[in-house]
């Protein structure tokens, strides 16, 4: 019936057809010698369904969907309906209830507060990313540097009248921008259909929609294009865990629970006032993996970002210690239907998207979750490291002349730093609800917290793992994210706010330029201590190795104001070493407690190795030191 196969209605019940989106919701079609739009929708309670607009003053009568299967597929082609007509569904209940739906698969969405779903002619965006898709079937992202920056699009920058720049016009401003600041990859909020502005994306109706407050579906498409052509990969939020309430959305859809599950204590998230996916029901798997298909797929993603996966895994996520647990049926509190949902997924991405970014955010100490599901892992290939990020912010916010009882905060992430292949976020997240700026937790003086910040940054970048940081910390914004207004780019009038702007940026591309940095960030061979012990004077020091022989990196931190003199470093080799980066350079605003000479090793046993330096540790600040190879002069510069 209109064009629709067999098999496609078969795998769609079945939970395993993963582009389903080219069959469901509303497609420009040629049926029987004419032109139209096709309808489909999922609604297996529903009495009857129709399609509802101005086109008929929202009354569906003269646009009914035929019933297509006994499992509730609906159809209907119609040829008196034009492109970029708002639509809905207009289902008739069990309870003889008529509702007016938007369309869950539907591909464009009116602007907000409207909440119709718009049909949208078939088009073939002409795309320019060939080589840039080409060149990462070979890369290995394991391997490889990963440094994101992190945007929420409607509050990065906005026009003077306050209105938000478009998808295009982010593409001549963004893209340059991240670019110079030598990210790798732009991160983007969740861009789904959403109502609530303030919700940044996270609560969605429309999943298959971009969102239509920057503009369209091609216009989308011509931004992640732009980004490819300079360079950059793209990822972006998604949100399989929940969804809200709307009466337009995906609740009560049929006028019964079809999306999420019928029984409300494993359905509701309280905290959230959301609902959880029934990650269990064939229909409901076939929409969320064809979704993740289809932003990698159709828009060119170069990877997901999943949001909330701890919600998803445990069925008391957000049940107090008062509350009555509920259990899966081996009486543990793992949601068992997620689980097998979250490894199907990851299975489906990388059968069809082998070098794709599948990140995890989770807070959980659930093992394996970046192991591949054969090994009875969840089947990411990237986990958000959470307990890095609150223990070393936790850290940062004591008073220097404090830390040193705080240590082991420090020092604690190195212990299960190879557990799981980690990303190190400093995102939104933290930066929101009274939790201050990151610029604004640094403790002491306004030169102590620029010089605490550059060090964090420095800390974070040495460190296993790759990188993110939310927008406005790399110039150092002192108020939180107000996700209504732009950032604060007045800051740049300050010499201060420009200068960490360029220690960012000169911090970015050093990380860029070294493999010792990035190369083994998921294996033991790529670190090693040289003194995690210092607990008096709070200074650790740390190896770096990349895969060949002389990529290795001596990382001194120093997290109190103190500048130590003749410090003595355990070094591997004996030779010459030079300081290839210092965070308290004057360029950075920095006190230019700098090592200019170059330092020979003494044959003197210390921290381990057989040899060791001598040199002036900065203070609360990051320095990196080389072997220099023979012929190389203390002049030349990385």
């Amino acid at each position: 019936m209109y064009n629709i196969s067999d098999k496609d209605v078969y795998l769609f019940h079945q939970g395993t057809h993963y582009q389903c989106y080219e069959f469901m919701g509303c497609h420009e079609i040629d049926y029987k010698g004419a032109t139209g739009f096709r309808f489909v929708v999922w609604a297996p309670n529903a009495k009857s369904v129709s399609i509802s607009g101005d086109f008929n003053n929202w009354s569906g009568e003269k646009h009914a969907l035929s019933k297509m299967t006994d499992q509730g597929l609906w159809a209907g082609f119609f040829t008196d309906i034009s492109s970029q007509t708002p639509y809905k569904y207009e289902i008739r209940t069990q309870e003889e209830a008529t509702i007016l739906k938007s369309d869950p698969y539907a591909f464009f969405s009116e602007v907000r507060p409207n909440t119709a779903s718009v049909t949208v002619p078939e088009t073939d965006y002409h795309w320019e990313d060939n080589r840039w898709l080409t060149d990462q079937k070979n890369v290995n992202p394991h391997e490889s540097p990963v440094n994101i920056y992190e945007v929420h699009v409607g509050s990065w920058k906005t026009h003077d009248d306050g209105s938000l720049y478009t998808y295009r016009e982010l593409a001549n401003e963004l893209i340059p921008y991240v670019k110079s600041l030598g990210y790798t990859h732009i991160e983007l909020l969740p861009l789904s259909e959403h109502p609530f502005d303030l919700s940044w994306g996270y609560q969605i109706t429309g999943y298959y929609s971009v969102t239509s407050r920057y503009g369209s579906p091609e216009d989308f498409k011509y931004f992640v294009d732009q980004c490819h052509q300079h360079g950059l990969g793209v990822v972006m939020d998604w949100v399989p865990g929940h969804f809200c309430k709307d009466d337009h959305g995906l609740r009560m859809f049929d006028g019964t629970p079809i999306y999420e599950y019928q029984d409300p204590t494993k359905g509701e998230k309280r905290s959230w006032g959301t609902l959880t996916f029934d990650f269990g029901r064939p229909e409901v798997q076939s929409f969320l993996i064809s979704n993740a298909i289809f932003w990698l797929n159709e828009y060119h993603m170069d990877g997901i970002r999943v949001d909330a996966v701890a919600s998803m895994l445990y069925l008391n996520f957000d049940r107090g210690d008062d509350e009555e647990k509920i259990y899966n049926s081996y009486e543990g509190e793992e949601n068992l239907e997620a689980m097998a949902f979250i490894r199907k997924l990851n299975e489906v991405v990388f059968k069809y998207f082998p070098n794709c970014l599948m990140m995890a955010e989770d807070s959980s100490d659930l093992p394996l979750v970046t192991a591949p599901t054969y090994q009875g892992g969840l089947g990411f290939n990237f986990k958000w490291n959470m307990g890095w990020m609150n223990d070393t912010l936790e850290y940062m916010e004591h008073d220097p002349l404090y830390r040193k009882w705080h240590h082991q905060l420090l020092t604690f992430s190195f212990m299960y730093t190879h557990s799981e292949n980690f990303i190190l976020p400093l995102s939104h997240d933290e930066v929101v609800h009274g939790k201050k700026s990151l610029l604004d937790k640094m403790p002491g003086d306004q030169w102590q917290q620029f010089a605490s910040l550059r060090l964090l940054y420095g800390y974070m970048m040495a460190h296993p793992g790759k990188k993110l940081l939310f927008m406005g910390g790399e110039f150092g914004q002192y108020a939180e994210w107000k996700d209504q207004e732009q950032l604060d780019w007045h800051l740049f009038d300050y010499p201060l706010h420009n200068t960490l702007f360029t220690y960012v940026s000169k911090l970015n591309h050093f990380y860029l330029e070294n493999k010792a940095l990035y190369e083994q960030d998921h294996h033991h061979q790529g670190f090693e201590w040289i003194d995690p012990h210092n607990i008096h004077q709070s200074i650790i020091s740390f190896l770096r190795r990349g895969k060949n022989p002389g990529e290795e990196l001596i990382v001194l931190c120093n997290f109190t104001p103190n500048v130590s003199y003749d410090y003595k470093v355990g070094v591997p080799k004996p030779g010459k070493y030079k300081e290839v980066f210092n965070s308290d350079d004057q360029e950075f605003s920095g006190s230019n407690q700098v090592n200019n000479e170059e330092h020979f090793t003494s044959p003197e046993k210390w921290h381990g190795h057989s040899q060791h330096i001598k040199v002036k540790v900065p203070p609360l600040a990051i320095s990196i030191f080389r072997k220099i190879d023979e012929g190389e002069t203390k002049e030349e510069e990385l």
